[in-house]
């Protein structure tokens, strides 16, 4: 039986120009919290702002900040940044009712950006991981293994790994029919969420998502914990109590945010391909959000201020604007008065 040649033609356009826009639900079930649920991805996002914008400008501008480790912050807040901004100002705007469609060419923007600064983080988290575990166990080596060099790297295989992990299945995507199904039960697009508006075969979008869930995320969280794993035999074997003390706690904090980072993100992703019907709604879409909004806002913190020589050039910054506000000079003219 030939199709309608009108049929033919119209699903012709759909495949070429996309479907019509798309209406994220938010949280579905929760949705008369709404307004409530904002309140704290709104603090936890300009938290996050502050944190990393502020991060990223001291080791950019301070000359002192130039080591490898430092860098390897730098790239770290500049992933946050990018994680937290593609998604966080779209789920406040369905959140508050402001601004709940997105169109098809944004929706899958979106999710590539998404995806592609969170497998960044994931690779410069694996290469802070290993740089302290060359500091600590390999302590002669490093200055020779860990370079500026070395860290332009990094910075250039994560993105471009997160690039060509994330290319196929936006072209999946783009190939796949729609057939009229636009609300999209979510704060903000993700891979397999959008996939499920299909009406086609979303076989090869399922086990493209398994494959890159396995060989990305949990890969790195394993090669991260395993680094960690040398890294806390090394420590229990220092002489000093006060030090092990100083570094397991240091460990400790860098594990919590490790694992709060990739726990709610494989367990979404996860969710998406095989609990589809087992995981409530809420409780999936929750700790969809709860994965690119408190690790920005934490990484600062614990990565940042936790480290001693980037809490003493933030506390020089902060004194120096101080005295320029109450002399009513800038902070550059206050640095020079205080010399």
């Amino acid at each position: 039986m030939e199709m309608d040649p009108v049929l033919a033609a119209l699903n012709q356009t759909v495949l070429i120009s996309g479907p019509g826009p798309f209406v994220l639900l938010g949280v579905p079930g929760l949705e008369t919290l709404h307004a409530w649920l904002a309140v704290p991805v709104c603090l936890l996002y300009m938290a996050a702002l502050a944190g990393n914008v502020l991060l990223l400008g001291l080791v950019a501008a301070d000359k002192t900040l130039q080591a490898p480790m430092y860098q390897l912050l730098g790239l770290l807040a500049a992933a946050d940044l990018v994680l937290a901004t593609s998604t966080v100002p779209k789920a406040l705007a369905v959140l508050w009712g402001l601004s709940a469609e997105i169109s098809f060419a944004a929706c899958l923007a979106q999710l590539f950006v998404t995806h592609v600064a969170f497998i960044a983080e994931s690779s410069v988290l694996l290469a802070m991981a290993v740089d302290r575990y060359v500091a600590i166990c390999q302590p002669l080596r490093y200055g020779a293994l860990l370079t500026q060099r070395v860290v332009g790297g990094v910075a250039v295989a994560a993105v471009t790994r997160g690039a060509c992990v994330m290319a196929p299945p936006v072209a999946l995507l783009q190939r796949l029919p729609y057939c009229g199904q636009r609300e999209l039960p979510h704060t903000y697009c993700e891979h397999m969420g959008v996939a499920r508006l299909a009406c086609g075969d979303t076989r090869p979008n399922v086990w493209y998502g398994l494959a890159t869930t396995l060989l990305s995320p949990a890969l790195d969280f394993g090669l991260i914990a395993t680094s960690y794993a040398f890294i806390l035999r090394a420590v229990c074997r220092l002489p000093s109590h006060g030090a092990r003390c100083k570094a397991l706690g240091t460990c400790g904090a860098h594990a919590s945010v490790i694992t709060l980072f990739y726990t709610p993100a494989l367990f979404s992703f996860l969710a998406h391909l095989f609990g589809r019907h087992t995981v409530p709604g809420h409780i999936h879409i929750l700790l969809a959000n709860l994965y690119v909004v408190v690790p920005p806002a934490l990484n600062p913190v614990v990565y940042g201020v936790r480290t001693q020589q980037i809490a003493q050039r933030l506390r020089h910054l902060l004194r120096l604007c101080w005295v320029g506000a109450v002399r009513g000079v800038s902070p550059e003219r206050a640095s020079h008065s205080s010399e």
